[in-house]
């Protein structure tokens, strides 16, 4: 079995937004030479979050939207005390920062609306997103 290892690095530019890095996953797992196995994507950050979801405008705000909604920014967190970014680290818990997938035929398969889509919320930061091929 056949491993590889890469790292995206990408900065995000607001407080709270939503970053597509479909592309960028791709083009790693393309360089892998990986046909069949797994593909591993995980976000090594505590105040993020990485979904499969649609990357477009209205669904991006969304997404965003529904997050404050359920865990507002401003709300007297315990961890406010410290960092002011507990919401930001309760939503990452919740949403989670890895996805696993199937690679097939050199594809990662996925629906058709499914991009890789980081949710900011702590930025602006430099983040990495770390993707882990293996198989045959």
């Amino acid at each position: 079995m056949k491993t590889w290892y890469s790292e995206i690095t990408f900065s995000t530019k607001k407080r709270r937004e939503v970053v597509d890095l479909t592309d960028e996953v791709l083009a790693e797992v393309r360089k892998s030479g990986i046909k069949n196995g797994l593909l591993v994507v995980q976000l090594p950050h505590a105040t993020s979050a990485l979904v499969l979801n649609e990357g477009e405008r209205g669904v991006m705000h969304d997404l965003l939207q529904k997050l404050e909604d359920l865990i507002p920014t401003r709300e007297g967190y315990e961890h406010d005390r410290i960092d002011d970014n507990a919401h930001a680290h309760l939503k990452s818990a919740i949403v989670g920062s890895s996805r696993v997938l199937p690679v097939v035929g050199g594809r990662v398969i996925r629906g058709t609306w499914q991009n890789f889509l980081v949710i900011e919320e702590d930025g602006p930061r430099t983040r990495r997103l770390a993707v882990f091929v293996m198989g045959e």
